[in-house]
């Protein structure tokens, strides 16, 4: 009778497991939700606020801005390098050809 019991519990212990995969799935997806409704709750809010909107464009000039002057120095730094290198070029080839500098 033993051997009867265990075939109709495999399926019921299924089942069970089913059940509670089931039921976390649906708490999971419960939190996403909400976690998704607190976002688009923040950007509505951030969209409709005329300080928030203006902010975050006033941030972004100032960032182009710095990237602007970041990259000039960029420009300026690699065209002095070039110069020193191509001064260093010079005095070895006078150096090897055993003339002056």
């Amino acid at each position: 009778m033993s051997d009867r019991a265990r075939p109709d519990s495999a399926p019921i212990l299924a089942f069970r497991e089913l059940e509670h995969l089931v039921r976390n799935l649906g708490e999971e997806l419960a939190t996403f939700r909400k976690r998704a409704h607190q976002a688009e709750a923040r950007l509505k809010a951030l969209s409709n606020s005329p300080a928030g909107d203006g902010s975050a464009e006033e941030r972004v000039s100032t960032l182009e801005a710095e990237n602007a002057q970041l990259r000039a120095r960029l420009d300026q730094a690699t065209t002095r390098t070039r110069a020193m290198l191509d001064r260093v070029r010079f005095l070895r080839q006078q150096h090897v050809l055993g003339g002056e500098p």
